[in-house]
């Protein structure tokens, strides 16, 4: 399976779907993905080839850890990210995913900043903050 930025500058590629997929309302992934809220699947390190030369930015989430993501210089989307909550696993944002398959949330979480309007799978685990891992 293959990711990539618009302009296809940076690319990914993933061993395939997986079950490691968190939907995220909280107000950072609101502004990182302009979106009322973020989808990140969550995939080991060394199963995921990274190309390109990516610019970063590192802030502070509100568990305390870093969450890192990784962007084009060139179009500014987003491909990857990392979190101290998940070590030696790399995020891949689900709408850069070129296949759309096997990528539904299997939780969500900081839904106290959920949008009203926004409603997922009542059968998936639902956190009005984060959870511990």
């Amino acid at each position: 399976m293959q990711a990539s930025c618009q302009c296809g500058a940076l690319s990914a590629t993933l061993p395939g779907p997986c079950d490691q997929i968190v939907a995220c309302h909280c107000r950072a992934c609101q502004r990182r993905s302009g979106s009322p809220f973020g989808v990140v699947a969550y995939y080991p390190a060394d199963q995921i080839a990274l190309t390109g030369e990516p610019s970063s930015y590192t802030r502070i989430a509100d568990s305390g850890g870093s969450f890192t993501t990784f962007f084009c210089p060139t179009c500014g989307t987003t491909l990857w990210c990392t979190i101290d909550l998940k070590p030696g696993m790399i995020g891949i944002p689900v709408g850069t995913i070129e296949e759309k398959i096997g990528f539904a949330p299997v939780r969500s979480v900081w839904e106290e900043s959920m949008h009203p309007w926004v409603t997922l799978p009542a059968d998936i685990p639902h956190y009005p903050k984060g959870r511990a891992s």
